[in-house]
């Protein structure tokens, strides 16, 4: 199982994206995301206004681990793997 989770660098405090339209959502329940359509956009996506560092623990506490992780311009981008 794989998680893909962003920010915008600027914003290390939050909001972090973690999740889309298709994401698990009793996993995004555990996050205390909220689900959201931003104006201009034809998808939905998944946020909290926790800092990463918070999603990333609560995530690694059900068995997620960082495989890897970059920047996209002003976008942080974490890529999670669950055996």
């Amino acid at each position: 199982i794989t998680h893909l989770l962003r920010c915008l660098s600027p914003q290390e405090v939050g909001p972090t994206m973690v999740g889309d339209e298709h994401s698990d959502p009793s996993l995004m329940s555990f996050l205390g995301a909220t689900k959201r359509n931003m104006l201009g956009n034809h998808f939905w996506e998944y946020y909290v206004n926790d800092a990463p560092r918070v999603v990333l623990n609560k995530l690694e506490s059900c068995g997620y681990r960082v495989v890897s992780m970059t920047g996209v311009g002003q976008t942080l981008v974490w890529c999670l793997h669950k055996e």
